[in-house]
């Protein structure tokens, strides 16, 4: 059973990261659009983003497991509104599952020593490197006038808003060239 496990989860990698390596030219161009979606849906959203340090962009995240789970997506780092870097984010999981799904996902660096944390990393990893926070919001509040206690926090949305109840524990981010 364990190898059976192991051969799903090294399948669903490759898998995923085959479908995900997007060119450098439409990667940028799902970043830009998944950045206007959040602007959107985010009452605030734009004058949100224009105080952080920078935010890192992963426009599909793609998650999917049978008691056995993996998440991957790519990604640009968005600093003073232009892609400075590209990301990989890789994530794995043991547990009651079943499914899939797929969602974008935006890290904002609330201060420059968290951003530069992690500019400075080559492997990223969550949890250990640093904290990220998911942030619930609704009923109208404007993020522009939320005081986030936290220096990185993280937001997990699909077209239909914003999602709730995310971890990204464990998982590693790491810097690729596109």
């Amino acid at each position: 059973m364990k190898k059976l496990l192991m051969i799903f989860g090294l399948f669903f990698f490759l898998g995923a990261s085959q479908a995900s390596a997007e060119s450098k030219e439409v990667l940028d161009l799902q970043i830009k659009e998944t950045v206007q979606s959040f602007i959107k849906q985010a009452k605030g959203g734009k004058e949100f983003l224009d105080k952080t340090a920078g935010y890192l962009v992963i426009p599909n995240l793609y998650k999917a497991g049978f008691v056995v789970g993996g998440e991957y997506g790519e990604g640009g780092l968005i600093v003073k509104g232009k892609i400075v870097d590209y990301y990989s984010v890789i994530g794995a999981s043991i547990g009651f599952q079943a499914g899939a799904q797929k969602r974008s996902l935006l890290i904002a660096f609330l201060t420059q020593n968290a951003l530069n944390h992690f500019r400075q990393s080559d492997k990223w990893k969550v949890g250990v490197d640093g904290s990220v926070a998911f942030v619930n919001w609704g009923g109208g509040i404007d993020l522009s006038t939320v005081n986030f206690k936290k220096d990185i926090v993280a937001f997990a949305f699909d077209s239909k808003g914003i999602m709730a109840s995310l971890s990204l524990d464990g998982s590693v981010f790491n810097k690729i060239h596109k």
